[in-house]
This record gives structure tokens, sequence and C-alpha cells, in this order.
């Protein structure tokens, strides 16, 4: 059994059963991770959003731990942590785009950490794509702004002056391609596959 999982392409551990992955039911349960996942992580960001547009809004900053963490108001044309500030309409359409891969991704998925990966990556460029969509400089539906180019409301400011203003849908980003970069390093595959090199390590030495 350890010389199976050794090989390249060897089936995760916990993705089989009896020796074989069954393919379509362990797919339907890491959709099913999305399924919970994403509502979640896109509620919580469009909940936190709401809720501090009513009550922060044109204020001076809460200050939570001085020069540490306090809530500010603003709205962002960029790409997540205020970065790439006047390409709203580029950053929209690769929002939509990410959200489509995700999706077409997940159709292969078999694998519980990269269910929780896409769950976090896809929750956070839907909350962003919200916005971009629906949500103008001064609130959804102002009409201020042009079709695809809302602002993005971020408020959480974590050692001000130095580091960008974000909130919940940028932070699952990060998170999220922070355990995709890790997963692939690691040769974890989204179908439940880990590819540790052996395959290629057996060729290059056969052919030597």
């Amino acid at each position: 059994m350890r010389g199976l999982q050794a090989a390249g392409g060897a089936p995760l551990t916990g993705d089989t059963e009896n020796g074989a992955a069954p393919a379509a039911p362990l797919a339907a349960r890491r959709i099913a991770v999305l399924a919970v996942i994403v509502p979640i992580v896109y509620a919580l960001d469009l909940a936190t959003k709401t809720i501090v547009l009513k009550t922060l809004e044109g204020r001076e900053p809460v200050v939570v731990i001085p020069g540490v963490l306090q809530f500010r108001v603003i709205f962002n044309s960029g790409a997540a942590f205020g970065l790439g500030t006047g390409m709203t309409i580029v950053f929209t359409c690769v929002a939509a785009t990410v959200v489509v891969a995700i999706l077409r991704t997940a159709r292969n998925l078999r694998s519980l950490p990269w269910a929780i990966t896409l769950s976090l990556l896809l929750s956070g460029a839907l909350g962003n794509l919200t916005d971009r969509i629906f949500r103008w400089p001064s609130g959804f539906g102002s009409g201020r702004s042009a079709p695809l180019q809302g602002h993005v409301v971020d408020f959480v400011e974590t050692f001000p002056g130095h580091f960008p203003i974000w909130n919940v849908a940028d932070s699952a980003i990060v998170c999220g391609g922070i355990l995709a970069v890790f997963l692939a390093w690691r040769g974890y595959q989204i179908d439940g596959t880990r590819d540790t090199g052996a395959e290629q390590e057996a060729k290059e030495n056969d052919n030597g």
C-alpha cells in the first residue's frame, strides 16, 4: 500500500475506497464542500460591507488597536488590497473569468484540500465581483458609475499607513491563493491524486 501511495499519481489518503477512488460520489462530496463554504464566506463578506457602510461611511476611522488595527471605509476601483486603481472594468472581467474557470474546474474535483481552496477563491471573487457589478462609489444603485465599474468596499486597515485596506473577500482570495501554491508545490492534484515526481524520476533512470 505504501508503495502504491508513493508512486506518481496515486490517490490521496482519505479519497479512496478499498483502494479505488469512487469518482462520481467523491466529486459530489467535494462539490458539496463548495456549496457549504462559498455561501457562508460570500454572505459574511456582503454582511460586513453592508454593516460598515451603514455605520462607518463618511465618519472618522474606528480605532480597535492603536497603530495596528482600525476600521475605515473606502471605495476601491482596483484589485484586492487597493492594487491597480483605475482599472475597474479590467478587474471586473478578470473576476468574472476566474469565477467561470473555477466552476468548470469543479467538475473534476476529487480533493478535499482543493475543494477548500477553490471555495475560498470562488467566494472571494464573487464577493468583490458583486461590488463591481452593483455597487457604485456611494452604495448600491446610486447610478454614479457605469456598468461593470462599481467600486469594492474595503474597510479593514491593519498597520495604518503601511498596509492596504482590505475586506473579507480579499482575505479569502489571499488565503485561497496561498493554499493553491502550497498544494501545487506538494504535488496535490484537483482530481485527488498526488504527483510525487516518482514516475518522472523512474523514466529518467530508465533513459540513463
